[in-house]
């Protein structure tokens, strides 16, 4: 079984909602012709990645209603991403949108980065995994896939791909991470940012390191450059992934979790103290 992947490497335009769920809809179709399972967005496509938006103008599901009709039409599945409203304040929030149309999940940024223009925002409070066509979907949001903690989490309630919107520039670290955490997770990762200089480089990363001869192998699966713009394609071997996972020693398989109460120890010290913590 292949799932595949369509990765959107572009920038949207700030505010101009209608236009960009026009954008969205063309790539959709561009992907479906492509035989695509799920197109995935960088973040906070529909409305731009504008922290000026108050709660008011955020947008709400129901403002999804074409992209879900638009997924039901060509049967391809979609991660949304937008600036939503919050109980108080905007929500940076990825929906994951089935090949019927509904909404299978909302996740909201768990860790927004208060140490820039996003400490306007309410952060998400937990990871969620969705059933995707029989594949389990988790999502992380930019600034989490810099925690270990936020693909380990999404790994032990069952993930077995990771999508990640994403919109940032400085990429090579980043990358690495990513291959990391489909390393130790035993997930599969897919990542989309947009296109610009010292930016793109969206990329998807096998959970695969070794082969059948025990043989250290690329887990690259998908590496753009940065300034490209457009779709391009990740197919995840579901049965070679799942077979992988069967017997191989990464993920939730030799854990010592008695040994890691300090993870929730909220106290910080030097030299992590910053003035905004």
């Amino acid at each position: 079984m292949i799932f595949k992947v369509a990765v959107l490497q572009k920038r949207s335009e700030k505010r101009a909602y209608e236009e960009n769920i026009k954008t969205i809809i063309k790539y959709m179709a561009e992907a479906k012709k492509e035989n695509a399972d799920i197109l995935l967005l960088p973040e906070c496509f529909i409305t731009g990645y504008d922290l000026t938006v108050d709660n008011d103008s955020a947008l709400s599901e129901q403002d999804l209603n074409p992209l879900c009709d638009t997924a039901k039409i060509m049967g391809i599945g979609l991660v949304a991403t937008s600036l939503t409203k919050g109980k108080n304040s905007p929500q940076n929030t990825a929906f994951v949108i089935s090949k019927n149309g509904e909404i299978l999940m909302k996740y909201s940024k768990v860790h927004t980065c208060d140490f820039a223009d996003e400490r306007v925002l309410e952060p998400g409070t937990a990871f969620k995994v969705c059933d995707f066509d029989g594949v389990k979907i988790g999502v992380m949001i930019c600034y989490d896939r810099e925690y270990p903690e936020s693909a380990r989490i999404l790994m032990l309630k069952g993930a077995e791909i990771i999508l990640v919107p994403n919109d940032c520039v400085s990429m090579r670290p980043r990358l690495q991470a990513l291959s990391t955490r489909a390393y130790e997770n035993m997930c599969a990762v897919a990542m989309a940012n947009p296109d610009g200089k010292n930016a793109g480089n969206s990329c998807a990363y096998s959970p695969i390191c070794w082969n059948d001869n025990e043989e250290c192998v690329d887990n690259t699966l998908l590496l753009a450059d940065a300034e490209t713009e457009g779709l391009f394609y990740a197919d995840f071997d579901m049965n070679a992934i799942r077979a992988y996972r069967e017997h191989e020693m990464m993920g939730n398989t030799f854990r010592k979790v008695k040994a890691y109460s300090e993870l929730l120890n909220g106290e910080i010290q030097y030299p992590f103290i910053r003035k905004d913590n």
